[in-house]
C-alpha cells in the first residue's frame, strides 16, 4: 500500500520507513507504527510516523 495517503497508515501497523539521515542512501527501517506525525491527509514524501522504539522516519510501504 501507498505510504503517502494518511488515511492508508494505522497505529500497530508494520511499515518500512526511511529516516532523514538515510535519505540519501534509501536505507529502510522496519518497524510498527506508534504516533502519525503529519496532520495532512497525504505528502508525497511520505506520511511521518513515530515507530516503536521513538524512531522517526517517512513510511515508504505498508507492510502486510
Amino acid at each position: 500500500m501507498d505510504g503517502t495517503v494518511r488515511s492508508n497508515i494505522k497505529i500497530g501497523a508494520k511499515v518500512l520507513v526511511v529516516q532523514k539521515q538515510d535519505q540519501r542512501t534509501g536505507k529502510l527501517t522496519e518497524g510498527i507504527v506508534q504516533r502519525l506525525l503529519t496532520n495532512s491527509a497525504n505528502h508525497p514524501r511520505g506520511i511521518k510516523v513515530m515507530l516503536e522504539g521513538g524512531i522517526v522516519g517517512r513510511v515508504q510501504k505498508i507492510c502486510d
